[in-house]
């Protein structure tokens, strides 16, 4: 019953268009058949400048840009308290005795990346293999080659 009923409205929208196209054609007629006009005022243009019309155009170069930099969000850099400060030193010493015994370590690390651009940062969770402690860097470094300056830690969990 539906596919009959698709089928009518089919039909029915095709004789619809048929009847439109046939009124438009007679309509113009006389155009269709006339030569292409050529301008004897204006020089022809290529068909890159043609496509030059009609490209996009930004009257404030950049603005676009500016506007996303500026609506993307930084957070401020949170100041440990002194006990959080000794959790995360525990945390980090832990680390560094299983590199010394020769064992791997593992760590998930939440850190401050300060933003490159603006005022603030971004806080972020590293999660891997602990390659090395750099005691005259102050940074930790990951397997990756991910480098966490140690000012910049508030959390770290020992996975392994």
């Amino acid at each position: 019953m539906e596919k009959e009923i698709e089928k009518n409205m089919e039909k029915h929208i095709e004789k619809h268009i048929e009847k439109s196209m046939e009124k438009t054609s007679e309509k113009y007629q006389d155009m269709l058949l006339l030569p292409h006009h050529v301008s004897s005022r204006h020089p022809a243009m290529s068909m890159t400048e043609r496509a030059a019309q009609f490209s996009p155009f930004a009257a404030l170069t950049g603005f676009g840009e500016a506007v996303e930099e500026e609506a993307r969000l930084t957070e401020e850099r949170v100041e440990l308290d002194e006990y959080e400060k000794e959790k995360v030193n525990a945390a980090l010493q832990g680390l560094q005795a299983r590199l010394a015994a020769g064992r791997q370590a593992e760590a998930a690390i939440t850190w401050f990346r300060p933003d490159a651009r603006k005022a603030g940062g971004v806080y972020v969770t590293t999660a891997g293999a602990v390659k090395k402690l750099d005691l005259y860097r102050r940074q930790v470094v990951m397997q990756d080659g991910t480098k966490i300056p140690v000012r910049d830690i508030i959390e770290v969990i020992n996975t392994k």
